[in-house]
């Protein structure tokens, strides 16, 4: 393992450089879309269905045309009457790298209208938008606007959904199921279960929870009747050129005719990466009107509208012999799609990792997703993973307490060892390499697991209960595969980068700019980041999946390497000697043996100026790197989490909480660990306290505000110990895995067995998330009297 704080360049590879966003940003110049005030701009509300499931009778819009400032009220009707299309998601399985399924049956999927017109599928959904010279006129007209609906009966938990009677959302889907696959030897698994000495089993559900980045989604939408151009100003992690290809299929023009701009972005956490209906009912409105429209979601109509993610009801039993080695996992996964089934993206990532970091030799799943009255879940962090691991590490503690074994050295009996690398998973994924003992020893000793007894000693004295958990974990980066920069030196002597992810806190305009220094030897100040408009931008996948820095690597060092070569035939011109005499070093080039050189602003100077040069040498000072990489990389790691409990009240208490994560390379470490930092905080807020509750009876999502759902706040945590471990990946070019993504994946894992350690003694054996305080007084209540 590589010393995570060394860099070679000052502000290089390695270095902890401070975000060079972040001065802009704290200081009120950052710059997002409802900072925006375009001329003659009016304001856009969306009226929304009261009911989870209700065909759509008729809507008289008669009222609320006629009120004050009114420009346009617009339906389905209207939509479907202008040659609009249905958005876009393309839900279907991804391709290699991403584990390959077996399917039982072709996947359904359903067609999403922006604003329907045959029925509603979720309490939330848009049914129409009044656009108005105010916000206020516009509230007040979409309160007159008359809907009538016939409600149906409603389904909002994916377990009913599939039970015989249930209500039917989509006439394709006669059983609301969407998806049916499967990975894995199934009779394989089955021999070796019925030779295990015992059998662990869990039956959980993984709940719904939501990004609630601090930004509620805004947009503005502009049309120029003179072009017929459209403009689109909004805040979408899966970059501006995956939006302007879906606006464009929508609204049926080239994507030439088409602009998408993205300045800062208030988060994201996957919320924001795919398409919303709002995108094109407002590019639509603006042509209608004539005017720039613009919308913000407040905070209610974010929680009602907003993608959301997990939802996973999952049945799995680990296999094991008298020695407690694992000989098989084998279960179910079944995923709610919510009302339209934009994604299968996190049943299939998911169902790839279940055996994670353990060496298991046979596994099979079932994955299935079906549709319910709720809004859709799309990847939110760590898509898929968090949940899986949260299964096989709760598999193995109950293993380990139902045999009498302790739950690190089981573990440590059944990890991969490096020298099985690549290693091949019973459920069709191959790892790269990796190093998970050793990352699990990092957080044992990081977290001083052996004087744990001690403090568990000291805690019962104040008639607390203390417990201590531990979760290892595997991720898959992959995500769409295409990237895209464009690197120019120019004679000014600034660097310009132009990519095609998106930052929504990663700190790409740091990283990817320390790359750039690394091989270009350019000061790290001088260089200028684009990737916020499809003006400039021709391609690019985005941020998610980890994909980000692992591609960035390989193409802004394929760029840089073009660019150094053509300094180096320009000098070797200029300095009248062969081109293998010229070294490049430091930014600049030397002929060798001498004291001869130019820096290379000075070569992009004679690229602009000197005519003398080869045609193909003349001009800017630049390179274009594409490439298709479908190149996956697996980060890992482990953590630690010790709780205590208040058995009178069932309040847990993080006391202490230990990290360890490998990244292949660490580009910017102090990066690495706010990404760390976070993301822990997002795993833990689902493990104590988030839940997307939607009442059973009702449909009704009973938590829209943050009244009912509640956030982890600065004091929920402890100080955070982290660490990073730099094993290379062999897929890339630095060696790179990801690093936004491990604070959450094992985090859900790592809490609850922390807390069902620290509730042993009452004879709990297991706590379903959120572990709220009543559900752990109740647990408590409910389980065997102390031991």
């Amino acid at each position: 393992m590589n010393d995570p704080g060394k860099a070679r360049v000052p502000n290089g590879i390695g270095a902890p450089v401070r975000r060079k966003e972040d001065l802009r940003l704290t200081t009120g110049r950052g710059r997002y879309v409802d900072d925006l005030a375009l001329p003659g701009m009016v304001h856009a509300v969306f009226v929304r269905s009261p009911h989870p499931h209700a065909r759509l009778a008729a809507i008289d819009a008669a009222a609320a045309l006629a009120a004050p400032g009114v420009l346009a009220v617009l339906t389905g009707a209207d939509y479907r009457a202008d040659g609009l299309g249905p958005i876009p998601h393309n839900a279907g399985l991804m391709r290699a790298p991403d584990v390959a399924v077996r399917l039982n049956a072709p996947p359904i999927a359903t067609t999403h209208y922006p604003l329907p017109t045959d029925k509603v599928r979720y309490a939330g959904e848009p049914v129409a938008i009044v656009v108005a010279e105010t916000i206020a006129a516009a509230k007040d007209a979409a309160e007159l606007l008359d809907v009538s609906y016939e409600p149906l009966p409603a389904v909002t938990h994916v377990a009913d959904a599939v039970r015989p009677g249930a209500p039917r959302l989509w006439h394709e889907a006669p059983d609301n199921l969407c998806i049916d696959l499967e990975v894995g030897d199934a009779a394989a698994t089955a021999a070796a279960f019925a030779r295990s000495a015992h059998v662990a089993r869990l039956d959980t559900w993984v709940q719904r929870v939501t990004g609630v980045p601090m930004e509620p989604r805004t947009n503005i939408a502009e049309y120029d009747a003179a072009t017929g151009r459209y403009t689109l100003h909004t805040g979408s992690g899966r970059g501006v050129a995956k939006v302007r290809l879906d606006l464009a299929q929508v609204l049926g023009v080239p994507a030439e005719q088409v602009r998408c701009v993205c300045q800062d972005m208030g988060g994201n956490f996957g919320t924001r990466n795919f398409f919303y209906p709002e995108y094109a009912v407002l590019a639509w409105a603006a042509r209608r009107t004539g005017r720039p429209v613009k919308w913000t979601c407040e905070r209610s109509e974010s929680f009602l509208s907003d993608y959301q993610g997990r939802d996973l009801k999952v049945e799995a039993e680990l296999a094991l012999d008298s020695e407690g080695r694992f000989l098989a996992v084998r279960g179910n996964n079944l995923s709610n799609l919510g009302g339209h089934a934009a994604s299968f993206v996190s049943l299939q990532k998911g169902i790839g990792l279940v055996s994670s970091v353990y060496d298991i030799p046979a596994g099979y799943f079932r994955g299935r997703g079906a549709v319910t009255n709720t809004v859709s879940t799309t990847p939110y962090r760590s898509a898929g993973r968090p949940e899986v691991i949260f299964v096989i590490e709760r598999l193995i503690d109950i293993a380990a307490d139902e045999m009498g074994f302790d739950p690190v050295e089981l573990r440590r009996r059944n990890l991969i060892a490096p020298g099985a690398q690549p290693y091949a998973n019973p459920l069709g994924i191959t790892y790269d390499s990796g190093h998970y003992a050793e990352a699990m020893n990092m957080a044992l000793k990081l977290a001083d697991w052996a004087g744990f007894p001690t403090r568990r000693e000291a805690a019962r004295r104040r008639s607390k209960y203390r417990g201590i958990g531990i979760a290892n974990y595997v991720e898959i980066t992959s995500g769409a595969p295409r990237e895209r920069t464009e690197i120019t030196v120019r004679p000014d002597g600034r660097v310009e980068l132009v990519m095609g992810t998106m930052s929504s806190g990663q700190g790409h305009e740091t990283s990817f700019a320390q790359l750039v220094t690394e091989w270009l030897g350019v000061p790290f100040e001088c260089i200028d980041y684009v990737a916020h408009d499809t003006a400039r931008v021709a391609a690019g996948g985005g941020s998610h999946s980890g994909r980000s820095m692992k591609l960035a690597t390989t193409i802004i060092g394929q760029a840089t390497d073009d660019i150094i070569a053509k300094g180096r035939r320009i000098a070797g011109l200029l300095f009248e000697t062969s081109e293998a005499d010229i070294e490049f070093a430091d930014g600049r080039y030397r002929v060798s043996g001498t004291d001869r050189q130019v820096g290379i602003f000075d070569i992009a100077r004679a690229a602009a100026t000197r005519q003398d040069l080869p045609a193909e040498l003349r001009g800017k000072l630049a390179a274009i790197s594409d490439q298709i990489l479908p190149v996956a990389s697996f980060p890992y790691g482990a953590q630690v989490c010790e709780v205590e409990v208040d058995a009178e009240t069932g309040r847990v208490e993080i006391v202490g909480y230990a990290a360890v994560d490998d990244v292949g390379r660490a580009i910017n470490p102090m990066i690495l660990h706010g990404q760390t930092h976070g993301g822990i905080a997002q795993g833990v807020g689902q493990a104590l306290l988030e839940h997307s509750h939607y009442d059973a009876e009702t449909g009704q999502l009973l938590a829209a505000s943050f009244m009912d759902y509640a956030m982890p706040r600065a004091d929920t945590l402890p100080a955070l110990a982290t660490e990073l471990s730099e094993v290379p990946s062999p897929t890339n070019r630095l060696g790179v895995r990801s690093g936004g993504e491990g604070g959450t994946t094992p985090a859900l894992a790592v809490v609850v067995n922390a807390i069902v350690d620290a509730l042993a003694e009452f004879g709990v054996r297991h706590i379903e998330m959120p572990a709220t305080p009543e559900r752990v007084w109740r647990a408590i209540r409910t389980a065997a009297t102390p031991r």
